[in-house]
């Protein structure tokens, strides 16, 4: 089975990690200052500030808020960073490969250690973009966990039928999840029922472009998708909050019934979808629906300056979506975890060692300011963002704490 569900193994030709790394003096969200013990990719031991011995490397977290790391549930490898690019974008492999991994590590240093991307084949390219982001899922090995989608143009009629061969080409090659745009498709129903027979056939999550814009259209794909494990996604929806309220919460009460998770973009639009705007996440998770939030475009043609910041995604959904900083961050962290299939992370004994260590005390300002970042991913430091504001001398007099810090003075 080709598929993200499954949990992520270490690179080709190499174990675990076996490496011990202390994390020392982190503060918790529930306000406690810890060391974490990091062991096998794994996080061995949780205990008071300086209870635990170093057995290895130390890394000072003081100033630091711990917290699970966010995933990365909806990105678009192949034509991120395409935005500045002189004339027609270039989907040679060597481009394509390039741009993924760049795009890659820029989300990885936001604090994203597992991302799925989303990935077009058919037309002039075929199955050249996909091969493309596959060899950057080689290249990060060790890095971060990277899943293609693929993303067939039309699946249905005489010219859908290229379509649905090059999509089970796709699988074979290592796609881990089928998706697609049914309302780009003649018969989107049909296109639907395409993408979940293959992924029946293979075992593989389904997670389709959509912007939720017509409830019937909805209610057969939440009928179709019950019970289809390991799951279906859909997003970004961000048309479904423009409908009126009675449809809307039918709508919200059919994808919860049938298990779907809902994908938003509080950063923008995609290139999967016609419709900007957000889902209307507090609708959908009232009426039960796992909602995640994505990044969707990185500074293509949909979205010029996409960041691909999971802490922007959830700042957004902080400040204009009405969810408390708790919630916000879940949708980029565990909400987007559990969509992608994969493990639960929570700093304690016996959880993945995928962590973000952002300089701060407290949820509410890591989302205003996250600045300085530190990533584990399987256990280890693998990316490190720093940030220094200076002020001019005169500024020394008003003795403040700098950056969170409660012991530093200008």
């Amino acid at each position: 089975m080709s598929s993200d569900s499954q949990q992520p193994q270490p690179p080709e030709g190499a174990t675990a990690d076996t490496t011990t790394l202390l994390l020392c003096g982190a503060r918790l969200t529930d306000g406690r200052t810890v060391d974490v013990r990091l062991s096998g990719g794994r996080i061995e031991a949780v205990g008071t500030a300086g209870s635990l011995p170093a057995h290895g490397a130390r890394v000072d977290l003081a100033g630091y808020l711990l917290l699970p790391a966010p995933a990365e549930p909806h990105g678009h490898a192949d034509t991120a960073l395409s935005s500045d690019c002189p004339g027609p974008v270039s989907y040679a492999t060597e481009d394509v490969q390039r741009r993924a991994t760049e795009a890659a590590l820029l989300q990885l240093g936001h604090g994203a250690t597992a991302l799925r991307a989303h990935v077009r084949i058919g037309d002039v390219q075929g199955l050249g973009p996909l091969e493309a982001v596959l060899q950057a899922r080689r290249s990060l090995r060790g890095l971060a966990d990277l899943t293609a989608v693929a993303v067939p143009r039309l699946l249905t009629g005489v010219a859908g039928a290229d379509g649905l061969a090059m999509l089970r080409d796709a699988v074979k090659m290592g796609a881990g999840v089928v998706g697609g745009c049914p309302d780009l498709d003649p018969d989107p129903a049909g296109y639907a029922e395409a993408v979940l027979e293959v992924a029946a056939e293979h075992g593989c999550p389904v997670d389709l472009h959509t912007d939720g814009d017509d409830p019937a259209r909805l209610a057969r794909l939440a009928a179709m998708a019950g019970g289809l494990r390991p799951g279906v996604t859909i997003g970004p929806c961000g048309a479904l909050g423009r409908l009126p309220g009675d449809a809307a919460g039918r709508a919200a009460d059919q994808l919860a019934a049938a298990g779907v998770t809902v994908v938003c973009l509080p950063q923008g639009a995609c290139g999967g979808t016609e419709v900007r705007g957000v889902a209307p996440v507090r609708l959908l998770r009232a009426a039960g629906v796992r909602v995640a939030a994505g990044s969707g475009a990185l500074r293509d043609v949909a979205n010029p300056v996409g960041r691909g910041d999971p802490l922007e995604a959830a700042y957004l959904l902080a400040s204009q979506g009405g969810l408390r900083p708790t919630q916000a961050y879940g949708a980029v962290s565990g909400a987007a975890r559990e969509a992608m299939g994969l493990p639960a992370v929570r700093v304690e004994a016996g959880f993945p060692a995928e962590l973000l260590a952002v300089r701060g005390e407290r949820l509410s300002g890591v989302l205003s300011l996250a600045y300085s970042r530190i990533v584990v991913h399987r256990g280890r430091v693998v990316a490190r963002t720093s940030a220094v504001r200076e002020y001019c001398d005169s500024a020394a007099a008003l003795e403040l704490p700098r950056q969170g810090r409660p012991d530093a003075r200008p």
